[in-house]
């Protein structure tokens, strides 16, 4: 296999100064446009790909981002990281990215892996982290968290989503709709999930529904068949999903047992992924502006590497968005 090539390769194809190359590639001031436009030619002919995590440890600012995730099965998880990667390669970083399987140890074990490679911060997309582990890891870079932690951690900023709201938004469409009997299907015992299930019950109550309360409590990975049919046994009539992928599930049953939806039974997730609009019929989710929330987290590190050392907690409002399942 033929090495790869160096810095100093291309300086002497080019026939400039190591220097020289070093700023073209930074698009830094100081080089000519007809100089910089040969080296960059050159560089791109010989295949050279500049050593971002060496570059750092000699400025001793890594240019190294590490996104942490809870797993990469959920479309929310993947949206949320897109943006980061966006908005971090506008501040000239790059991103290295892992997922924690939805296991606390595993977590763990990749923020550590992220930090001995010097990233210049961490911003982990999850809930699942353990409190004491960020707050390690927050003595060691900045941590951004992207969701709720299980309790507040000190010295971590954070970017959420108002759950509660986006439930009781969820039922005003519903009830709005003439469902008196809305079921609620969760799998989830983490923070966002159980915002949104007392957002969920306080809305029935706050409309005079509370006795039509119906909590659907499945064991991850269980299907929801028989959930659902102990839900439509006892008449309801909409089901609220705690997410789109939870709500495919729905729209999965409601098709194999030959349910109208929304005739016989309207569906709403949350999250508003890119799921919503593939499902027949299309879904009427809770949108999070993961655009934004990534965009969010990326600005609140920029801040942090400046200096901040104030925690800042940002929470954003969600919004339904209608379409025909319910």
């Amino acid at each position: 296999m033929a090495p790869r090539p160096t810095i100093i390769d291309v300086a002497t194809h080019a026939g400039v100064s190591k220097s020289l190359v070093s700023l073209a590639l930074r698009d830094a001031p100081g080089v000519g446009a007809a100089t910089r436009e040969r080296i960059l030619r050159v560089a791109d002919e010989l295949g050279y790909r500049s050593n971002t995590l060496a570059q750092g440890l000699r400025q001793r600012r890594s240019t190294l981002l590490g996104v942490v995730v809870s797993s990469l099965d959920n479309p929310y998880h993947t949206q949320v990281v897109e943006s980061v990667e966006q908005a971090a390669q506008a501040d000239g970083l790059s991103v290295l990215l892992a997922h924690g399987a939805r296991d606390q140890g595993r977590l763990a074990d990749r923020m550590n892996s992220l930090l001995d490679l010097n990233v210049a911060g961490l911003i982990v997309v999850s809930s699942w982290a353990d409190p004491g582990t960020l707050q390690s890891a927050a003595r060691r870079a900045p941590v951004i968290m992207v969701g709720r932690s299980l309790e507040p951690v000190v010295g971590i900023d954070s970017v959420n989503n108002d759950d509660e709201l986006g439930a009781a938004l969820v039922v005003r469409h519903l009830v709005a709709a003439g469902h008196e009997r809305i079921a609620h299907l969760t799998s989830s015992r983490r923070p966002a999930g159980l915002a949104r299930e007392r957002g969920y019950r306080t809305a029935m109550a706050a409309h005079g529904l509370e006795a039509h309360t119906r909590v659907l409590r499945r064991h991850p990975g269980e299907p929801a068949t028989g959930l659902l049919r102990e839900a439509t046994a006892e008449s309801s009539t909409a089901v609220f999903a705690r997410n789109d992928v939870e709500a495919f599930d729905v729209l999965d049953h409601a098709w194999d047992h030959g349910l109208d939806v929304p005739d016989d039974l309207a569906v709403v997730g949350y999250d508003d992924s890119a799921l919503a609009l593939r499902a027949r019929p299309r879904l009427t989710s809770v949108h999070q502006p993961r655009e934004r929330m990534g965009e969010l987290a990326a600005e609140l590190l920029r801040e942090r590497l400046g200096g901040r050392t104030q925690d800042r907690h940002e929470v954003l409002r969600p919004r339904l968005v209608p379409r025909a399942s319910g």
